[in-house]
Formats: C-alpha cells, sequence, structure tokens
C-alpha cells in the first residue's frame, strides 16, 4: 500500500460502515461519561483523527466496522458520497479533542462531558436513524457556495436532484 492510498479517504464510502462506526463512538463517548472513564477521550480522539486523515485505514473502529462488522452482517454496500463523510470525522475531531482538552488540560469535567454529550447525540442520529448531520452541514455549504461543487461533484448532482424533487 503507497502513502498516498494510506491517506485517502474513500469516495463513495459505505453508509452502513459509516454508521457501524457511529455506532461505536456513541459506545465509547457514552461510557467515557457514565461509567467515568476519560482515559477513553483518547480513543476517540485518536479515532476521529484517524478516519479524517486516512479514512477506515489507521482507525480501529474503522477497520472493525468495514472489515469485520459489515463483512459479518451481510457485506451489504451503500455507498454515499465520501467528502461530506469526511467532513463530517473532521467535525467529529473538533469535538472529540475538544473535550480531550477540556478534561486533561484545563481539568473541566463537566465542560468535557457536555462536549461529549453533544458528540454523543449526532452520532446517535447518524448510528440510529441514518442522519448524517456534517453530511446535511457539508450540503448546505455547497449549497451556499462556500464549499465548491469541484470538492464533490457527485454532492452537487445530488444537491441538484434533490432540489428538482422538492420543487416537483
Amino acid at each position: 500500500m503507497t502513502l498516498r492510498q494510506v491517506f485517502s479517504f474513500p469516495d463513495p464510502a459505505n453508509d452502513y460502515a459509516a454508521r457501524m462506526v457511529a455506532g461505536m463512538v456513541v459506545a465509547m463517548a457514552a461510557a467515557t461519561i457514565l461509567l467515568q472513564q476519560p482515559w477513553l477521550l483518547f480513543l476517540l480522539a485518536y479515532g476521529f483523527l484517524a478516519r479524517v486523515l486516512t479514512g477506515p485505514t489507521l482507525s480501529p473502529a474503522g477497520l472493525l466496522a468495514t472489515r469485520v462488522l459489515v463483512p459479518l452482517f451481510g457485506d451489504h454496500v451503500k455507498p454515499v458520497p465520501g467528502p461530506p463523510k469526511r467532513f463530517a470525522q473532521a467535525v467529529g475531531v473538533v469535538f472529540s479533542w475538544s473535550a480531550l482538552l477540556l478534561y486533561w488540560v484545563f481539568g473541566m469535567q463537566a465542560a468535557a462531558f457536555s462536549v461529549l454529550g453533544v458528540l454523543v447525540f449526532f452520532a446517535s442520529l447518524e448510528a440510529f436513524l441514518g442522519f448524517c448531520m456534517g453530511c446535511y452541514v457539508f450540503n448546505r455549504l455547497m449549497h451556499w457556495g462556500l464549499i465548491p461543487a469541484s470538492i464533490c461533484e457527485s454532492c452537487y448532482d445530488l444537491d441538484l436532484a434533490q432540489r428538482g424533487k422538492a420543487q416537483a
């Protein structure tokens, strides 16, 4: 595997794998809060950073989802555009690293766990309902011209198709 292949994000991504990873995020973040296990913040923060930089390649949760869980449950594939999923992982980087720093650097446990609570909420939407808030925000940013269509041609085509359905 080349360095370029390691540091790439799948496009298209498998929505089933993404939802499974979101479920693992929910489990880890909820365990951090409910079981008072702040060391899990390091795993969450690393996982999000690894997924932004390499997709599932260097992410334990990404590898578990793509190599074990998806095949175990029938190897289903639901292709979705990769750039919005990568954007959602980048938002996860902000939340997980904020919680990590709030807890371990600033000693603000309540603030750190509050940030994690927000992460649990949005990861739950993805895992259990299939709604990716990061993808929705990505789409809105494209719609407003803040993210160029060249970043995700398939997203732009999908946005045009959705607008056509809404007008019909």
